[in-house]
Order: C-alpha cells, then structure tokens, then sequence
C-alpha cells in the first residue's frame, strides 16, 4: 500500500496510528466543542494525530423519528467554526451529491456512509471536491470488491481516498467483523477500522439500533494487532442519553485507557503488520 497523504497535520498511511473521533451527529454547538476539547487533550498528551468526527445529519436513521442533527446549513457552520478555533481537521458524512461542495467549505474529510458505498454520483461529488474522502466499506459489501469506489473516487483525480471497515451483516441485526478484510482493503489504500460500529445492532430495538460497547476495545485491539492505519471511534460523554448511537458509543472516560492499550500493541507489532 502506497497511497499515503496528509490531511493538514495528520499523515494518513504513514505508520503512526492516527484516530478520528467524536460524537454521533452535532447535538449542539456547546456539545461537539466540549467533546473536541477534550478527546484533544487526551490524544495531545498520547502524541496520536486526531481528526474530528460529527454528523450535521442522520439522513439513515431507522425512524423516522429519530433525531438527525441540526441540518447542512448550520450543521456546517458549526462543524467550520470548531475547525478554525480548535485547528482540529474536521469530518462529516455526506449523503447527497449536492451536499459535497457545501460541506467541503467546513471540513476536510468526506466520509461516504456505508450504506452508500456503491452510489457512484456520491463519490464522484465527493472526490471533485479535492477534500479527502473516507468511504466506509457497505455492510454488504466484499472487502476485495472495495477497489471499485475507490476507483470511481480516484477517476476524478483525487488521491486522496482511504477506506473503513465497520463489520459485514451476519443475519438479522448482527454484524461480524472479517479481519482478513483489513490487508486486503490495503491494497487499496490506507485502512481505518471503526470499532464503535462494528458492535452495533442494527435496528435492533423497536427502531433504533442496540449495539455492545462493551466489546469495542476487544475488537479494537485485535485490528490494531491485525495492521490498520487508523482508529475510528464514536466517543460520547453520556452514552445512555446520547441522541444517536448511544447504545454503540464509548464512553469518554475509556477512552485514554484504550488508547494506551492500543498505542503499545502498534508498537509492538508494527514491524510485521505493517
């Protein structure tokens, strides 16, 4: 794997783990700086790359329901308003071809939901826009067959593209994780492995989805172990009372404990995971 590129301070397939991290979706403007601030002073004083992570929508929710944040307009003003003061990059989902151009104004990473891997309008939108682009590997989906959005993302000229594996559906409201998928998805660029949806339960519980936090450090530490490029985490200070994807969120006060773990487990097996 050779693709590796830089997303302002953080080298993406470099070698040195890096984690994208945050809540769900933007529950308030007050909420996502409170939690920036603090999981940057954790992963400050590790010495781990950090990139920020919230939703301005939910545009898949399973109800309808359910909260899906604050909408594109103000949900990229704020998420643009956190970049500048915390100097953080930024990430956000995009669900919509139209949404890319907007969004890119206020961050620098696109993620493409799983949900959306195949939808090649998106990932075209996404790649013009010159701003990296994450594509979360569809639950559906082969990890071999995830060279072909890579492909549809790359064909706009944009290089910049890595790849995340949030686990395969495995019958009804479950879903496993494959962790032959993580060398094979390097093949086609630098790879994140999501360790707070891959617990998830979807759908699991009369319209929402359920989900086991309890075991994301598990599967966590067995990628890392396996060879990932980067950590892609859903943290949240009050899972119990989050707005979206509570039930498979880590909560803040493990997560420098975690990251302690998984930092000596990199060292330890970068030589031949990587």
């Amino acid at each position: 794997m050779t693709k590796a590129f830089e997303i302002g301070p953080v080298h993406v397939g470099g070698g040195k783990l890096f984690l994208i991290a945050g809540p769900c979706v933007i529950e308030s403007e007050k909420h996502v700086r409170m939690m920036a601030d603090a999981i940057q002073r954790i992963t400050s004083d590790l010495g781990v790359p950090y990139i920020f992570k919230a939703s301005y929508d939910k545009a898949n929710r399973t109800s309808v329901k359910s909260f899906r944040g604050q909408g594109l307009v103000e949900g990229t003003r704020i998420l643009g308003a956190l970049a500048k003061e915390t100097g953080l990059p930024v990430l956000t989902d995009v669900h919509e071809p139209d949404h890319c151009a907007i969004a890119a104004e206020a961050v620098d990473v696109l993620q493409i939901p799983a949900f959306l891997c195949r939808q090649t309008d998106l990932l075209v939108a996404a790649g013009k826009t010159g701003r990296a682009v994450n594509i979360k590997k569809g639950q559906f989906v082969a990890p071999w067959d995830m060279q072909y959005p890579v492909e549809k993302t790359r064909s706009t000229g944009n290089e910049r593209v890595f790849l995340t594996e949030r686990g395969a559906t495995f019958g009804y409201n479950t879903l496993v994780v494959d962790y032959r998928s993580l060398p094979v998805m390097r093949l086609f660029g630098p790879v994140v492995f999501d360790g707070t949806h891959s617990v998830q339960q979807p759908s699991a519980m009369s319209g929402v989805s359920g989900g086991q936090p309890e075991y994301i450090p598990l599967l966590a530490r067995a990628a890392v172990a396996a060879g990932v490029d980067g950590l892609f985490l859903e943290v949240h200070d009050d899972p119990t009372h989050a707005k979206s994807d509570g039930a498979n969120a880590l909560d803040l006060k493990r997560l420098k404990p975690l990251l302690e773990t998984l930092l000596a487990i990199h060292a330890a097996v970068k030589p031949a995971a990587h």
